[in-house]
């Protein structure tokens, strides 16, 4: 018997927020029964977990141990650009990879 990622969990302040920037980051939608104690996206087009959002009172305290890495369809720095234009942090680049944060501090890669 064997196991599957069912949804990959964000803990945050603003659950809605957060869904919202990942939403429009991978091109899907936030759950229209999504509140502000819950929040989930469904992944768009070819399938994969679902991003789960959960309210909690601490902050981020530290770099994350696991951490997306998107790649991109098209130019980087256009992608690099429209994920600030939503919300993001540029926080390094490094040639073909940049790293960056969602508007909570949640770190994750964008490469080429």
């Amino acid at each position: 018997m064997t196991s599957f990622v069912k949804s990959v969990t964000f803990d945050c302040h603003d659950p809605l927020r957060v869904a919202a920037f990942w939403a429009d980051a991978l091109g899907s939608d936030v759950d229209d029964d999504s509140t502000r104690d819950k929040a989930w996206v469904e992944p768009a087009g070819w399938g994969g977990p679902t991003l789960w959002f959960q309210p909690v009172p601490e902050s981020k305290t530290s770099k994350n141990r696991q951490h997306f890495d998107l790649r991109v369809i098209g130019p980087l720095e256009a992608e690099r650009e429209r994920l600030v234009a939503l919300g993001a942090t540029v926080l390094a680049e490094h040639g073909d990879l940049v790293v960056m944060t969602d508007p909570e501090g949640n770190e994750f890669c964008l490469e080429a």
